[in-house]
């Protein structure tokens, strides 16, 4: 007998839920920033155990949304709830504050698929301190997405709530997305880590071409900004900073293909993309055709 269903991660920004896939996975899928709003759209991770099969959902933080962008990002997140078999709500064990989940998401109504309450980050928590937590939430899985404490007790409770069905995916997949959009994130990630402000959420990455039949192999990108200061700043003094960008994000790029990459990186304007339906469409993002609530 096997059991197969989604699994959706849900919480408000940076309370480490793309740590949290990547760790159930086994290897890296989502960005990781200490900058809020990395996730932009849904991350699928799919792990496949002996007779257990989850299609695990990273979703973007949930946040009142202020322009077209983040309208696109809570829908991903909102609709990913709906989906769900089960859902992980977690919670930054170290802010204090711990909101049921359709309160913190500013939900109409309660989600129906039962709710896991997750409090990660107790790593950075000394012995006191958790024990608080344990006696205030004693339902509550405290976990560390870092270390990986406490994440297989938690696998196993989120696994019996996922019904009885044969695998949906086969055994060796780990997510159901392109190469094309890991490339895309992990450049995306990559100019996150070395811009500072707001430059970083004016930030966009599409791959124009990626060529397996060449070696090495060759991926063209451009990163899109909102404004001709952000492509200078992001250029750097005579190309310094993008060449850095485009060292790492290579680099990256071919650790997750185990293969050579030739990665020829550019950068333009797209005026106010984030606030753009038709850019936001181009970029691969769907705005409700209502805000979602």
């Amino acid at each position: 007998m096997t059991h197969a269903g989604i699994v959706t991660v849900a919480g408000k920004p940076n309370a480490g839920k793309s740590t949290l896939l990547n760790r159930i996975v086994g290897e890296k899928l989502a960005i990781v920033s200490s900058k809020p709003q990395s996730t932009r759209d849904r991350v699928v991770g799919i792990r496949t155990t002996a007779d257990v099969q989850m299609v695990i959902y990273d979703t973007p933080g949930l946040l009142n949304p202020r322009y077209a962008l983040q309208r696109a990002m809570r829908s991903s997140a909102v609709e990913a709830l709906d989906d769900a078999d089960v859902i992980l709500h977690v919670v930054d064990a170290t802010e204090g504050t711990v909101m049921d989940l359709q309160e913190a998401a500013g939900l109409e109504r309660r989600p129906s698929a039962p709710v896991i309450l997750v409090l990660n980050k107790v790593d950075a928590l000394d012995a006191a301190a958790v024990e608080r937590l344990r006696a205030e939430h004693p339902q509550a899985h405290l976990i560390s997405a870092v270390t990986g404490k406490g994440v297989d007790a938690l696998l196993q409770e989120a696994a019996q709530h996922l019904p009885e069905s044969p695998f949906l995916y086969p055994e060796d997949e780990i997510s159901t997305q392109t190469l094309r959009f890991f490339v895309a994130e992990m450049i995306r990630e990559t100019a996150l880590e070395q811009l500072q402000d707001e430059v970083p959420y004016s930030v966009a990455c599409e791959v124009e071409e990626y060529r397996e039949d060449r070696s090495p192999v060759y991926i063209r990108a451009v990163i899109y900004v909102e404004r001709d200061s952000q492509k200078g700043i992001l250029i750097g003094a005579k190309g310094q900073r993008l060449r850095d960008i485009g060292r790492q994000a290579r680099l990256k790029i071919e650790s997750f293909t185990d293969t050579s990459v030739y990665l020829d990186l550019w950068v333009k304007v797209l005026p106010n993309w984030r606030r753009h339906e038709a850019s936001l469409k181009r970029f691969g993002y769907r705005l409700p055709e209502t805000p979602a609530t």
